[in-house]
């Protein structure tokens, strides 16, 4: 298992490039450097009026599969 923690800051205006389409994924850049590209429908459940704001913890199986995405 690989797990990943990032900081994330996205307006609420940004993220509706995901709703209509013109994006996908999000480009993060973890603590240690590096960068992820994660699909933008796993970060809709801490999506608010605010946007995205928060540091997150992102688990892939040994395949580089999603597990999960928390916030923390």
């Amino acid at each position: 298992m690989m797990t990943f923690t990032f900081p994330m800051q996205v307006s609420y205006q940004d993220f509706l490039n995901y709703y209509q389409g013109s994006i996908d994924k999000i480009e993060v850049i973890d603590c240690s450097g590096k960068t992820l590209w994660i699909h933008a429908r796993h970060f809709r459940p801490f999506l608010t009026t605010s946007g995205i704001r928060g540091h997150f913890r992102l688990q892939l199986d040994d395949n580089g599969k999603f597990v999960s995405l928390e916030q923390f």
